[in-house]
């Protein structure tokens, strides 16, 4: 049973999606502990409730959350938008390891890798996770345009990549959906990103919405964050900077508070509103594993926020502490 979740299209000829989508990654890595079964009944209760776009990437687990997926993208290939990612490189022998791939020869390896993890024949979304300046954009757009010929993947995306080089993308072969950080804590995609994505047609899918859980209010210090979760090391968590973003956090309880809300909706309601602001498709992909999580975020798609409202939530980006990464060279940012 639907609830509704309201539906946008990715692109000016992609698919239909409800305008929420489900970010896949913390089931395999990156979060702490990951409860499998938990995991996979959130899968199962984002469906019922309108959530059609799930995204994943074959970095995440190294190839395990493709294939922890691939049973529920079979299960329910019609009613499923299955988003996948290539370009980050990883070692078996180096785990901290990250390289960036974007060469034609990669990219026709890693869709068919991830073809055979998914067990599906056809891939509906298929993203550049990470730009490689090296490799000319034109060639990698053209391997992945080559793609869809052979009738592999349906639609193409790119992720954290400036306005130009969507716009040169987007000559070679029409791009669908350009995914990026994008949150009441991150906005730097504003500077060129959003206006060309506007102007293109192009759908946008922020990721990390929540800014990694931070703008939940659940905590404020890497301090509470287990040995294995990612976000220790984050700059944004780390020490003063923790302590100096919790308390930006406060505008967005006491609206939350006013309006019979948690904070995650109110962070999420705001990306929301973006779509109205900049004229483009908006479709969020906050991660979670607990169905819990996932009924409190999928309410937000239809809470308003009032102008004044957005007025108070406005100036934090600008006061938040440290970078996204600590190593930001692979993102948009770094080439703008």
């Amino acid at each position: 049973m639907s609830t509704g979740l309201p539906t946008t299209t990715l692109g000016s000829n992609g698919p239909v999606v409800g305008v929420q989508g489900l970010g896949c990654m913390g089931m395999s890595e990156f979060y702490g502990p990951t409860d499998t079964t938990e995991a996979l009944a959130t899968l199962d209760r984002a469906l019922e409730l309108g959530v059609t776009l799930f995204d994943t990437a074959d970095i995440y687990g190294s190839g395990h959350n493709e294939e922890l997926i691939g049973p529920f993208v079979r299960a329910n290939r019609d009613r499923v938008v299955l988003a996948t990612k290539f370009a980050i490189e990883r070692r078996a022998d180096d785990p901290g390891y990250r390289g960036v791939n974007n060469s034609p020869e990669y990219i026709r390896a890693a869709v068919d890798a991830s073809l055979r993890r998914l067990g599906v024949e056809v891939i509906d979304l298929y993203y550049m996770h990470r730009r490689d300046p090296g490799v000319p954009l034109a060639e990698s757009v053209g391997a992945m345009a080559e793609l869809v010929a052979a009738g592999k993947v349906r639609h193409l995306g790119l992720s954290e990549v400036t306005g130009a080089e969507l716009r040169e993308a987007h000559a070679v072969h029409p791009i669908a959906a350009l995914q990026s950080e994008w949150s009441i804590f991150s906005r730097d995609v504003e500077r060129s990103a959003v206006g060309a994505a506007a102007e293109l047609g192009v759908a946008f899918v922020p990721y990390s919405p929540l800014g990694r859980g931070f703008l939940t209010g659940a905590f404020a210090s890497a301090g509470e964050l287990t040995p294995d979760d990612f976000r220790q090391y984050q700059p944004r968590f780390s020490g003063d900077n923790a302590k100096a973003n919790a308390a930006l956090v406060e505008p967005i309880r006491t609206i939350a508070a006013a309006r019979g809300a948690t904070p995650a909706q109110v962070a999420l309601a705001w990306v929301h509103q973006r779509a109205g602001v900049h004229g483009l498709s908006v479709v969020p992909i906050p991660g979670t594993r607990r169905r819990s999580r996932l009924e409190e975020n999928t309410a937000a798609a239809t809470l308003h926020l009032t102008a004044e409202e957005l007025g108070q939530l406005e100036p934090i980006a600008d006061k938040v502490a440290g970078e996204r990464y600590p190593d930001m060279s692979s993102t948009s940012a770094a080439r703008e």
